[in-house]
């Protein structure tokens, strides 16, 4: 499956932004999706992941409250909706797809595709 991120931009703080991944190659509903994010100097860490279904999401607790995913398998794509951002959201954020286990899903090496990345950058 290929994963095509989007929606990245410059926002102030306090603003709001969507993120899209767009896949293709293979139906999206076979998959987990989540979303990670590097910035600067930092590792890549997990921010938010949805169940096949959509029933179930999980979040990063830096982002929850704030952050939205969400998916429609009709159109092959995973939303990250972000409110609220802060300048320690700046990042590139990256979608991924794959089968992890629950106790896994929190983890990188649990999502064998992963798309291009996105750059979000907050401003104070």
């Amino acid at each position: 499956v290929q994963l095509q991120a989007s929606g990245g931009g410059l926002v102030q703080a306090g603003g709001s932004l969507r993120l899209s991944c767009a896949a293709s190659g293979r139906t999206l509903s076979s998959y987990h999706m989540s979303w990670f994010r590097q910035a600067p100097g930092k590792e890549r860490e997990f921010v938010a992941a949805i169940s096949r279904s959509g029933g179930t999401t999980y979040y990063a607790d830096s982002v929850k409250g704030r952050f939205t995913i969400s998916r429609d398998n009709a159109k092959n794509t995973v939303y990250l909706q972000m409110n609220s951002l802060k300048p320690e959201d700046t990042a590139v954020y990256y979608c991924a797809a794959g089968t992890p286990l629950t106790y896994r899903i929190r983890t990188d090496t649990g999502y064998p595709y992963w798309g291009q990345g996105t750059l979000v950058t907050v401003s104070s």
